[in-house]
Formats: structure tokens, C-alpha cells, sequence
């Protein structure tokens, strides 16, 4: 399995299918991180829709979602399920940023968090705007996971570097 790319070199590049919900609409597209540069980007692997800890992650990376543009940044949401099971998992919680279906595990293992059993590693990855990753936190075991207070700090940390 690959390594997680280091701070301060290239992201991997990858295009998933997803989608999010607007106005009550879940509006599916394909998502290509190479076309999202010139603004931050927060990547949030996740093992899997409706998990405790998921849910509870995501609900608060959506509650607190105007945090994360206020320093323009997008956040996306990455997990092995399908768009289906996205779409349901954004309306049972009013999930407001995309979810990206990475079924077969190619982007997870690109970022070296795909784990056996589990599927993947809870991770969060900040990426500047030239692509690069700016800030990482892998997690082992995935019980808890970094806090909006936490990543948005760190955007900012970024900014002003």
C-alpha cells in the first residue's frame, strides 16, 4: 500500500462521482480535484454512511460548514459507498457538502489510508490552493476524529503562510 503523501507535496489527482444536496435536491456530478485549484480543499475520508461516528463527524463539518468557507475552503466527504447510499445519508442528515463514492478504493489507497476490514482510515487532508497538502491527520483506529475548531484553525494557519 502507498504511503500518504507528505506536507508540501503534490495531492493526489482524482476524479470521483458524488453528490450534494441543494434545496432539497441531491444534485449528482463528477468530481475532479485537479479542477477545484485555487481555493483550499478539505478532504474527509470516512469509513461509512449512518456509522456513529461518521454521522456525527459530518453532521458537525455541516452544521459548521460557513467556518470552512469563510476561509474558502470546500469540504468533500470520501467513504466506499456508493452515490445511493450518499444520497440517503445526505437527506437523512441535511448533509450539506458533496459526498464522493470511492466504491473500489483506488483514491484511498492514492492517499495511503485504505486499511483491510475497514475499508479505509478515518483521515482529514487540507489542501492548499496550488494542490498540495498543506495539513494531514490519519487516524488508527478512527473513534474520534479532527474537530471543526481544529481544521478550520488549521486553514487559517495556512492562509497566512
Amino acid at each position: 500500500m502507498p504511503s500518504s503523501p507528505r506536507l508540501d507535496s503534490p495531492a493526489p489527482d482524482f476524479t470521483l462521482p458524488g453528490g450534494v444536496l441543494k434545496d432539497g435536491e441531491f444534485v449528482r456530478a463528477d468530481y475532479a480535484s485537479a479542477e477545484h485549484r485555487g481555493a483550499p480543499l478539505v478532504l474527509a475520508f470516512y469509513p461509512g454512511d449512518d456509522t456513529a461516528v461518521c454521522t456525527k463527524q459530518l453532521c458537525s463539518y455541516s452544521s459548521g460548514l460557513e467556518a470552512f468557507t469563510g476561509l474558502g475552503a470546500q469540504v468533500w466527504g470520501i467513504s466506499p459507498q456508493d452515490v445511493d447510499s450518499h444520497e440517503a445519508f445526505a437527506r437523512r442528515h441535511d448533509l450539506r457538502f458533496p459526498l464522493l463514492a470511492d466504491v473500489d478504493r483506488r483514491v484511498a489507497r492514492e492517499y495511503g489510508i485504505a486499511a483491510p476490514g475497514i475499508g479505509l482510515r478515518r483521515a482529514v487532508f487540507l489542501l492548499t490552493p496550488d494542490g498540495t497538502v498543506g495539513w494531514k491527520h490519519v487516524s488508527l483506529l478512527g473513534a474520534t476524529y479532527q474537530s471543526l475548531d481544529t481544521l478550520t484553525a488549521r486553514l487559517a494557519e495556512l492562509a497566512e503562510s
